[in-house]
């Protein structure tokens, strides 16, 4: 059964649109977990780098996995659109604006789906649950 997409999803990942902030699944989610590619399930971030950054949107201080980067003229000023690079979607951008001078990864939640501690095992995720388990 093929997987259907909503088209707030689509907008964001393939037509680089930005989901509005605080209403959007995962801008308030702080459970043990993982948050993977809503195309391919690759992992993306995890929840050990996740704060609440006040913006709206779902913040992480690193990635899982190398992500792409990309210049992004759009708006009024320069910024860095981070893409993930197995499915080439749209994920969000990152800014120097982090915690202790670490990144901002600031993630559409559209683009994202949660994986919570309890259901790594059951959906394949395994390896992930040591990183938990310390």
């Amino acid at each position: 059964m093929e997987k259907k997409y909503t088209d707030l999803q689509i907008n964001v990942t393939k037509h680089e649109a930005t989901e509005p902030p605080y209403e959007n699944e995962y801008h308030d989610l702080f459970e043990d977990g993982i948050y993977v590619d809503i195309y391919n399930g690759e992992v993306l971030f995890t929840s050990l780098d996740k704060f609440d950054s006040h913006c709206g949107w779902p913040s992480f201080t690193k990635s899982a996995t190398p992500l792409e980067y990309k210049d992004d003229h759009k708006l009024w000023s320069k910024r860095t659109e981070v893409r993930s690079p197995s499915s080439d979607s749209h994920l969000g951008h990152v800014f120097d604006d982090g915690p202790n001078g670490l990144p901002r990864y600031c993630i559409n939640s559209a683009a994202i789906e949660f994986i919570a501690k309890d259901q790594l095992v059951e959906r394949g995720y395994e390896p992930y649950l040591t990183l938990f388990n310390k």
